[in-house]
């Protein structure tokens, strides 16, 4: 699976987890250089508080496009060290 953003491909991994009909990347497969840290954090009644990376290609940037979960609830464990993607980010074979 790929995901990309802005004619460039954020991360691709053939171990990607589906979760609630989204692929979550393995976060070495994701390429750092695209991501920044937000501040801003949203809470899953069943996977707990997921933070959020903006995305940055070629001088763009996706506001809080993708999300990973540090500590998931105990349910998503699975997901730990895993980055998903929203926000016009297209995820492909």
């Amino acid at each position: 699976m790929k995901a990309i953003w802005n004619n460039q491909v954020i991360a691709e991994s053939n171990d990607t987890i589906v979760v609630e009909n989204n692929h979550y990347f393995p976060k070495e497969s994701v390429k750092a250089e695209y991501l920044k840290p937000s501040d801003v954090h949203t809470t899953c009644p069943w996977k707990g508080l997921a933070s959020y990376y903006s995305l940055e290609v070629d001088g763009k940037e996706n506001q809080d496009a993708a999300w990973y979960y540090p500590e998931p609830k105990e349910a998503a464990t699975n997901i730990t060290n895993y980055v998903a993607f929203w926000k016009g980010v297209k995820i492909t074979e």
